[in-house]
């Protein structure tokens, strides 16, 4: 039968506790003896103090304490399924200690190699570097016919398209009337349509 990790302490606590006094019955030969129960009680007292710094060193603090009764466990279901002496008590439970943690981070590795996707098998959205490049370039040749308008052209166009202000905004602004305005960005609107449609 296997103890339940959170009760390894308690039992620990009442196999040792019942002291025999003089005229109680004997205990049947399969119970456990008093001394090896005395024996593991020291061994507790000893060990798990320093079970719990080597797994706050090596996992999370949290678990800590549920790997150190783990450890325990193990080591008296060691004792009990074949009613042998361990020799080294300290050694054997340290090694447990080992394996739990290595058998942990066997686990934990399982479980990310079976979450792992390959980045092959997945569609990776990110930027469309071709539309990038022709953004760019489409940029640069409207900058360009931009550039070959006339300054006053070039001005109230910006001033409408980029500025956002109304024809007669910019009207009062140059000094023109609106269909001078008109005209200047008839202009300019027919100059970018050439230079764009002639790719």
């Amino acid at each position: 039968m296997r103890i339940p990790m959170r009760l390894i302490p308690d039992v620990l606590k009442s196999l040792v506790s019942p002291r025999l006094v003089e005229g109680d019955p004997l205990p049947p030969d399969d119970r456990v003896v008093a001394g090896s129960v005395l024996a593991l009680n020291d061994l507790y007292q000893t060990q798990a103090p320093k079970l719990l710094r080597y797994f706050a060193r090596r996992a999370d603090r949290q678990d800590a304490n549920d790997l150190m009764q783990e450890s325990f466990a193990r080591f008296v279901d060691a004792t009990a399924a074949a009613d042998r002496v361990i020799e080294q008590p300290e050694a054997y439970l340290n090694r447990i200690a080992t394996n739990l943690l290595r058998d942990r981070a066997k686990t934990a590795l399982q479980r990310s190699l079976a979450r792992h996707v390959p980045a092959d098998e997945e569609s990776l959205a990110g930027p469309d570097i071709v539309a990038a490049l022709e953004a760019r370039d489409l940029l640069n040749r409207i900058q360009n016919a931009l550039m070959r308008l006339g300054p006053k052209t070039r001005d109230i166009f910006l001033a409408h398209r980029v500025d956002g202000f109304s024809y007669s905004d910019i009207a009062k602004r140059t000094g023109l009337s609106v269909k001078g305005v008109e005209w200047h960005m008839t202009k300019a609107i027919t100059h970018l349509d050439r230079v764009l449609r002639s790719r």
